[in-house]
């Protein structure tokens, strides 16, 4: 009899339902390619052979050539799809567009969607895994992921203990979203702090504390991870004005000295320097994770590659 695989979920949507062994099991995995990567040869063969399709109906930079990188390192033959060069931009439905995509075989397909719900709609009509790079104000579990192995490299892997503090425009981040999924199901407190405007309704339920005001907020925390404003989200009046948001929300050093003396801070970007952080915070030695996070993208993203393709492998035990 054999056992399930340590991670048995064909797609990755969201770190919703996911269990903490899970999770940890996607850390430890890209723990290897973190070290691969810091090496001269970078280049692995694993997923020689495998077409990888990054469908991107929305903007992207950081996430876009993570995913790239990390299948070219691999081994894939990566193909990018942008939508305005697709026939989306000429009324094809989501749906026919999934369909054409399946037709040409892919063995993993990186979609990012601007509404929420669209990569699990591709995720149904397609025969093979498809990794959620982004949808709408749903999920963003790589970056989830990424932000888990960040903090897990300068604080050690036992989360239970951690403060960890999420500030900015809660509402329409799917980063605080997979964030939030992610580090309270690894035992960590999470606290979110947002003006009234940008705090969703019964974000209790998500089992963080939510806070108003950014200077209680900050007390204690080991790690502090600001949002961007998104703006192009926004319909209405949701802040006065950037600087009257950075007055009461944005992350300077004076700030930055309530939480604990080795706090972390973090920015999954991009950043608005002055606005949501200020550069010298931003930029602050022994102190901003923020390109470290870049780093671990790529690691994730490896990992999450390689696992999700090994049944097509035919990997032993994974069938």
């Amino acid at each position: 009899m054999t056992s399930a695989p340590p991670f048995p979920h064909r797609h990755l949507l969201g770190i919703a339902g996911l269990q903490p062994h899970e999770i940890s099991y996607l850390l430890d995995e890209a723990e290897h390619w973190v070290t691969h990567n810091r090496q001269a040869a970078k280049h692995d063969d694993r997923l020689r052979g495998l077409t990888q399709i990054n469908a991107f109906f929305e903007n992207s930079t950081r996430t876009l050539l993570s995913f790239e990188i990390a299948g070219k390192r691999l081994g894939a033959d990566v193909v990018n799809m942008h939508a305005a060069q697709s026939s989306v931009k000429k009324g094809e439905t989501l749906i026919d567009t999934a369909m054409t995509l399946n037709a040409m075989h892919a063995d993993a397909m990186v979609i990012r969607h601007g509404s929420s719900g669209a990569v699990q709609l591709i995720a149904d009509k397609v025969d093979c895994p498809v990794l959620n790079a982004g949808d709408g104000q749903h999920e963003h579990p790589t970056q989830g992921l990424l932000d888990a192995l960040t903090i897990r490299k300068a604080k050690g892997e036992n989360f239970a203990g951690l403060r960890i503090v999420i500030c900015g425009d809660i509402l329409h981040s799917r980063v605080a979203r997979s964030n939030i999924h992610c580090l309270t199901t690894l035992g960590a407190e999470v606290r979110v702090c947002a003006p009234p405007a940008l705090m969703p309704a019964g974000i209790e339920a998500m089992k963080v504390a939510p806070f108003y005001d950014f200077d209680a907020t900050l007390d204690g925390a080991d790690v502090v991870m600001m949002l961007r404003l998104q703006q192009e989200r926004m319909s209405g009046q949701f802040i006065p004005s950037p600087r009257e948001y950075r007055h009461l929300y944005g992350l300077t050093l004076e700030r930055l000295a309530r939480a604990k003396g080795d706090a972390l801070v973090m920015h999954p970007g991009p950043m608005n320097r002055g606005i949501e952080i200020d550069s010298n915070v931003a930029d602050l030695a022994g102190r901003s994770a923020i390109t470290t996070q870049v780093e671990m993208g790529v690691a994730i993203r490896m990992a999450c590659l390689d696992v999700l393709t090994r049944r097509t492998r035919g990997v032993e035990g994974w069938a």
